[in-house]
């Protein structure tokens, strides 16, 4: 990127958060103040004053990493380990603040106080980086900007559907007026028969949508990450820009997607299971379509019907289509785990089955495909080529669904686990996931 690239968005909150000149302002910048609050005057700031700032610091890190990873535990596989790192960088540019405030001047004081958040901003963009969750300020403050409609648009009594054997795009004619962009629905999507809480979910309308004669469009049940929201998919993964960009090229076309909630807050982990823990894959199968069918004008049919998701999201939605093979036969499966995890197996079995393995093997995906095949479904399986925790989990799911009759694809992407890879996953399957579920040929 160039300098007159970068300063061509008149905005900041348009400026480049992840890639560009400025995260490396930001890094230079929070280094440089370190440096300074690090050095000081005087034995006892290298004796005592500088040592105690720095067991402080780790002492901190020790005792929040204990706290998350071994007591409130919301990360399967623990903090990332870039996470514990410059987590522990912007502790210690805090503790440096604090030892350094006696005897200062208020003025100095402050230029402390400011030198230290720079470092910590320093921390919160390197960790931005490297999942990519907000590339610019703009998408950060995205859930606050962004107004989407709650209302769904009403049935219409002429639709067009894909003939036997040919996709819809073959019959489809884009009418005159055609929206240029779809639009995104939040709307809730209550648990009729599973009883789940579930968080509202937001749901992508392609142009085509707006049309009449209605297209009966394919569905894709997208699923986030945990933590996280079904509005990650919008603000993070940039789901209906990219759609956008493929329905330009198809006269509106693209698959509906609805973005639903598998765990009722940011923090749970249900394991899309039917638990002690919560009935959420009750909720996935039955409420979610159940809904779609009553509210929607779609596609029918499990050709049509597809399920994807990332990081605990693309193990959910290979739980779908294994332990429910009738509804879904295409499969987006973006740097998933080989199995549902809340830590260790054991662990696992114990809090969803109150100890019961058997329970647990009858609905674990990577069981369920020893003793069964799937030779009428299709996935396509990507994961960071740097992502050590996640690719070798999804390695062991390439070797699985192969052995089980599947037709799979495995990709890597360039980058970790985050959502530099799961956006760009995404758009590279739209064309794929559009042909398998007839839409384009």
């Amino acid at each position: 990127m160039t300098a007159s690239t970068f300063a061509a968005p008149w905005n900041p909150i348009d400026w480049p958060l992840t890639t560009g000149p400025l995260p490396y302002v930001v890094l230079v910048t929070g280094w440089a103040a370190l440096l300074v609050l690090a050095v000081g005057r005087g034995r006892s700031w290298w004796r005592v004053r500088l040592p105690s700032a720095v067991c402080t610091a780790a002492a901190l890190l020790a005792v929040l990493t204990f706290v998350v990873d071994d007591w409130w535990f919301p990360f399967p596989g623990g903090i990332p380990p870039e996470v514990v790192g410059w987590t522990g960088v912007a502790l210690l540019g805090l503790s440096l603040v604090v030892h350094r405030m006696s005897g200062l001047t208020w003025r100095r004081r402050l230029l402390a106080i400011g030198l230290g958040a720079l470092v910590a901003l320093m921390a919160v963009v390197q960790v931005n980086i490297g999942f990519g969750q907000f590339p610019t300020g703009r998408i950060a403050l995205a859930p606050w900007l962004t107004r989407t409609e709650r209302s769904i648009p009403p049935p219409v009594a002429l639709t067009t559907s894909a003939p036997p054997g040919r996709p819809l795009a073959e019959v489809w004619v884009p009418p005159a007026g055609l929206p240029a962009k779809g639009s995104i629905r939040e709307v809730p999507i209550p648990g009729t028969q599973s009883g789940f809480d579930a968080r509202d979910a937001y749901i992508y309308l392609p142009p085509a949508y707006e049309a009449t004669p209605r297209p009966l469009l394919p569905v894709l049940i997208l699923l986030s990450g945990q933590p996280g929201a079904p509005g990650d998919w919008v603000f993070g993964g940039r789901v209906n820009e990219r759609l956008d960009d493929f329905a330009a090229e198809h006269g509106g076309l693209a698959p509906i997607v609805v973005m639903a909630d598998q765990l009722g807050s940011t923090w749970n982990n249900t394991l899309c299971l039917d638990s002690r823990i919560a009935q959420t894959y009750t909720y996935l199968t039955v409420d979610v379509p159940d809904w779609i069918h009553q509210n929607l004008q779609t596609a029918t049919g499990r050709d049509s019907w597809a399920v994807g998701g990332a990081s605990m999201g693309g193990t959910c939605a290979l739980q779908m289509a294994v332990n429910d093979p009738d509804h879904f036969s295409t499969v987006l499966d973006i740097s998933g785990q080989d199995e549902p995890t809340l830590g260790t197996r054991e662990e696992t079995i114990e809090e969803a089955y109150g100890g019961d393995s058997a329970s647990f093997d009858a609905v674990d995906p990577l069981q369920v495909m020893a003793g069964r095949k799937f030779p009428d479904t299709a996935i396509a399986m990507l994961v960071g080529e740097d992502d050590d925790e996640f690719r070798p989990q999804l390695e062991n799911v390439r070797t699985a669904v192969i052995e089980a009759g599947m037709t799979a694809t495995f990709e890597l992407v360039p980058g970790g686990h985050g959502w530099t890879v799961f956006g760009t996953a995404f758009e590279r399957e739209i064309p794929w996931l559009a042909r398998r579920t007839g839409l384009i040929s």
